[in-house]
């Protein structure tokens, strides 16, 4: 997943980009609010981790500002605030989530992928199309019953087609998720982690659209 990171803590941020990236996240790391909604008027993002206390605008302020602009993408707080009211006035300005510092980083996947599974209206952690079945918890995945041996970004690319079955997504739409900002990208990378996929599971499985991109069917 693609997350923008928007945290002026040093130290914490340092912390969290590389906690993130191990985890199999493309990760961009701002440090004001200005910066990160700049960064998501131009860019698609799958989540966004917010703190409150920005040096140029409260984090809540630069939440509702998002909300208003019709911008759903999902948003989880991370925040030293804790009072019942705090969470309270963070979830009705629009978060998906609230999460107290210090935070296990355990918690802090769970909770990511909690709000990715409600974001794309699935209930089970474990996804199931066809003869594949991809846990994205932990990070595993099974053809007709046999385990599949996936790098990162076979993982995120599989992932990206499987959570929008039917859905054709582009070159672009697949390497803003598997890739942050300060990552080199070649022309031809989505291209090539398709080739092993279907190498991997079936040549069927995943179906080019031809000028547009790729699909999984949801009867594949």
């Amino acid at each position: 997943m693609r997350i923008l990171l928007i945290e002026d803590d040093d130290l914490l941020g340092e912390g969290l980009e590389t906690a993130l990236a191990d985890a199999g996240h493309a990760v961009d790391w701002l440090k004001s609010a200005a910066a990160g909604l700049a960064a998501l008027e131009a860019e698609a993002f799958g989540l966004v981790l917010l703190d409150l206390g920005l040096p140029d605008m409260d984090g809540l302020q630069m939440l509702r500002r998002l909300r208003a602009a019709d911008d759903a993408v999902p948003v989880i707080i991370l925040t030293a605030r804790d009072t019942v009211a705090d969470r309270v006035a963070g979830l009705d300005s629009g978060a998906d989530d609230y999460l107290v510092k210090p935070f296990e980083l355990d918690e802090l996947h769970a909770r990511i992928r909690a709000v990715a599974r409600r974001h794309t209206g699935r209930a089970r952690p474990a996804i199931e199309i066809g003869d594949l079945m991809l846990d994205a918890a932990g990070r595993h995945a099974t053809w007709r019953g046999e385990p599949v041996e996936l790098r990162r970004r076979e993982f995120e690319v599989l992932a990206a087609l499987v959570e929008n079955p039917g859905t054709v997504l582009s070159r672009e739409q697949l390497e803003q998720r598997l890739y942050s900002w300060h990552d080199e990208v070649g022309s031809n990378v989505v291209e090539v982690h398709v080739h092993y996929l279907r190498r991997k599971l079936s040549p069927e499985f995943i179906r080019t659209v031809r000028g547009v991109g790729y699909v999984v069917d949801s009867t594949a």
